[in-house]
């Protein structure tokens, strides 16, 4: 069954023509210990990794010949102190500030998912690399990864240090496009 935003993601971000990746998620759960949640996992399969824009690129687990296949050795990046300062208030007493990258932009913004407990409770997370004195660096979004991309798309959120859309139909280029 497919994920109602993956679905309305579809309608404005057509899928690259060469599909998406095939990934052994059983395979990623044995080694990490982690599920990933239904909605990436189903991106992934459509879109692969790759670029929305030009601008984000989005991490997948290891596919071979694939740039964007890293997405297991951002485990537990270091992290600067601004970013507990900022996020602590922000996390219920049941979360734990748990990161794992998962994309990020031409302009050195990160996206991240706050790993939760439960696959489908992950949020994302994103650190703007320039922002307006006084303004936060970190936030996070309370939504999952296709909720987030969705909101990018039409424009309700501005996450970034740049826009991220200039008005013009939106693209994915797949690595698997590059050559």
């Amino acid at each position: 069954m497919s994920h109602p935003v993956v679905g309305r993601i579809r309608q404005v971000l057509p899928p690259p023509p060469l599909g998406g990746d095939a990934i052994d998620w059983e395979r990623v759960y044995r080694s990490t210990g982690w599920k990933f949640p239904t909605d990436y996992k189903e991106f992934v399969e459509i879109y692969g990794g790759g670029e929305v824009n030009e601008y984000l690129s989005v991490r997948t687990p290891p596919v071979e010949g694939s740039p964007f296949g890293t997405i297991l050795e951002g485990v537990d990046p270091a992290l600067p102190p601004d970013c507990h300062a900022e996020l602590a208030p922000s996390l219920t007493a049941s979360e734990e500030l748990r990161l794992l990258p998962l994309g990020a932009t031409g302009t050195g913004d990160v996206v991240f998912w706050l790993i939760a407990e439960v696959e489908e409770n992950w949020k994302v997370v994103t650190f703007r690399r320039q922002s307006p004195y006084g303004e936060k660096r970190w936030s996070i979004f309370d939504g999952g990864m296709a909720d987030f991309l969705w909101s990018l798309l039409n424009g309700s959120i501005e996450p970034f240090s740049q826009n991220f859309s200039d008005g013009a139909p939106h693209t994915y280029l797949s690595w698997r496009d590059w050559e």
